[in-house]
């Protein structure tokens, strides 16, 4: 995805000595240009690449989900199923950002851990180089809340500090011959400390409204916000069951 994993670009802060907590909250982002096109753009290119050109099932996590759903209205032609896991599925023309006012997002784990004003950063920031035991705890019940301590401070350290914040401001028209025709899974995670179940489920009900010919598909799992590691069999199976 755009601005993590390999194309990650980490701010100064976060390898600067000694620990400067000022800059933590102010400094620019250098992912602060990338949006939602950019990203689109990416993974439209990778399914490409993967699918030679047939039509794929996309998965997509957490912030990633505005992403698909951009890709999917575009091009829906490359996307054979896709599907959402605990991950933001934003109604026609509605910013991911949005969501963060409403009342199913009440309780969400992440926002009071967030450093620094996105508007000045440009990324919704997290502070993965402090040794702050209580923020690292924060951290871990709001992302792994079911994984095994020492798996997910590994897995804390494949994270990016800043998520390009551009990403979640973008919104997508969304119509019934775009998005609307592709047949969609939504995996709700019943434990999730980051993205409220109530949430999920808004996004569900959002989505079979506009759409009711095309049904959202369901799936629960009793797991917080990355089942991958939590019980990846189970999340293997989901993705490799019939429709």
């Amino acid at each position: 995805m755009a601005g993590h994993g390999l194309r990650a670009r980490r701010p100064r802060w976060f390898t600067r000595h000694p620990y400067d907590p000022e800059a933590v909250v102010t400094e620019v982002s250098p992912v602060a240009d990338i949006g939602l096109d950019d990203a689109a753009e990416l993974l439209t290119s990778q399914i490409e690449r993967i699918g030679g050109g047939r039509p794929l099932t996309v998965v997509a996590h957490s912030a990633a989900g505005p992403v698909l759903t951009r890709v999917a209205q575009r091009t829906p032609e490359l996307v054979a199923h896709a599907v959402y896991l605990a991950a933001y599925m934003p109604a026609s023309e509605v910013p991911v950002m949005a969501y963060s006012r409403t009342p199913e997002a009440e309780g969400d784990r992440v926002a009071p851990l967030l450093r620094g004003k996105a508007s000045r950063t440009g990324a919704l920031r997290l502070d993965f180089a402090t040794n702050d035991a209580v923020y690292r705890q924060g951290l871990r019940e709001a992302f792994y809340g079911d994984v095994d301590p020492v798996l997910a401070e590994a897995a804390m350290g494949l994270l990016t500090p800043d998520s390009p914040v551009g990403i979640m401001l973008g919104s997508t028209t969304l119509t019934r011959d775009g998005w609307g025709s592709v047949p969609r899974t939504f995996v709700v995670c019943a434990n999730d400390m980051a993205l409220q179940p109530a949430l999920q489920r808004r996004f569900i009900a959002e989505a079979d409204a506009a759409f009711p010919d095309n049904p959202t598909s369901v799936v629960t799992l009793d797991a917080s916000h990355s089942p991958f590691l939590s019980m990846p069999g189970e999340v293997a199976r989901v993705l490799t069951s019939p429709s």
